[in-house]
């Protein structure tokens, strides 16, 4: 799907049954990022235009281990500052995905490995935000994806809520059952209740598990997809799973959308495993009403539907509100100093 801001309204607002979205950010460098914080409020700018309330919400982008620690710190203040930032966005195994070069922990539990997350959990606090997204799971191959230091910075840190993106799932694993087993607490999903269940964290605390591009992936295999949900409902709470789709990716959310409605975990396996029953409830909790609770935001709010007309009329006002007085280009300019010269000489 083309990185744009009318494809991505278009799919979520118009094509899709969305009413809030957030927009996070990418594992890749800030430098000419397809959602770098300015593009990123610009799109909310749009939409708040043509909603006339808030329906996009604000990640920022921090890389713990990218630079100076100083200079890390820093950019999150002057971001804070900037931008109407609801939570950070983090990768722990970047850049070690891309060349191998090393990733970090939430916990600096790992000698050798740099020690930026506690300094980044507490820098966050102190600038008063509570909410730090991270990516676990859909690794490439780091282990610095592993959703491990999860448990131990939650409960060291209970006064942070970590949103365990993707749920620590790993493409290219089988989804079963969750057992201490060494074998079984290695895999997928049970990394992430492993490490909760180590550091004693229990059901609806301080982690949230997110399905951003985890339910894409097991939704066409009933059986995973059981398991992952009712994995995710049992050990991290059902007040803490939080919808996501990564539909930047895939397009229009709204298939993801109806087959999570239509979905339901079998009798025998919450009979076998202790799952809940998907009910309506359940389903508007984690569609929604989970996250509005996490960020803070009125959870009933009435679709937001507008024209391409509207779109382009609200881009065009937006861009002519932020665009310099004077000339913009060096022949403008350069016009404009001739009519000068001629006013001086007549007036001399």
């Amino acid at each position: 799907m083309c990185f744009s801001i009318e494809h991505f309204l278009e799919a979520f607002f118009i094509r899709s049954d969305t009413n809030v979205a957030v927009l996070s950010a990418l594992p890749i460098y800030p430098e000419g990022s397809p959602l770098s914080p300015q593009i990123m409020f610009e799109t909310r700018r749009i939409v708040d235009g043509l909603c006339r309330d808030e329906r996009i919400l604000l990640h920022g982008q921090v890389l713990p281990n990218v630079g100076t620690l100083g200079s890390i710190l820093s950019a999150m203040q002057d971001t804070a500052r900037r931008y109407p930032i609801r939570a950070w966005k983090t990768f722990t195994h970047f850049p070690d995905f891309f060349d191998g070069s090393g990733g970090w922990w939430l916990d600096d539990h790992e000698a050798g490995v740099p020690a930026v997350g506690e300094p980044f959990l507490r820098h966050s606090v102190e600038l008063g935000i509570d909410t730090i997204c991270v990516h676990k799971g859909f690794g490439g191959g780091s282990r610095f994806a592993s959703p491990e230091d999860v448990g131990p910075a939650a409960s060291k840190h209970r006064d942070v809520n970590l949103v365990v993106y993707h749920s620590g799932y790993e493409s290219g694993t089988f989804e079963g059952p969750y057992t201490s087993t060494s074998t079984s607490a290695g895999v997928g999903v049970n990394r992430l209740v492993a490490s909760l269940e180590h550091a004693g964290i229990g059901p609806n605390e301080n982690v949230y598990s997110e399905l951003g591009s985890t339910w894409w992936n097991v939704m066409r295999s009933p059986t995973q997809a059981a398991h992952v949900l009712g994995k995710l409902l049992k050990h991290v709470g059902q007040d803490n799973v939080v919808w996501g789709t990564d539909c930047l990716f895939y397009g229009s959310p709204q298939p993801q959308i109806q087959a999570f409605r239509a979905f339901q975990i079998s009798e025998e396996l919450q009979e076998r495993h202790g799952y809940p029953r998907l009910t309506e409830r359940i389903k508007a909790k984690i569609l929604g009403l989970n996250a509005a609770r996490l960020y803070g935001i009125e959870p009933l709010l009435p679709r937001c539907e507008f024209t391409r007309r509207e779109l382009a009329r609200i881009r065009e006002e937006l861009r002519d509100g932020d665009r310099l007085l004077g000339p913009t280009t060096l022949a403008a300019s350069a016009d404009v100093r001739e009519h000068h010269a001629k006013e001086l000489s007549s007036l001399s």
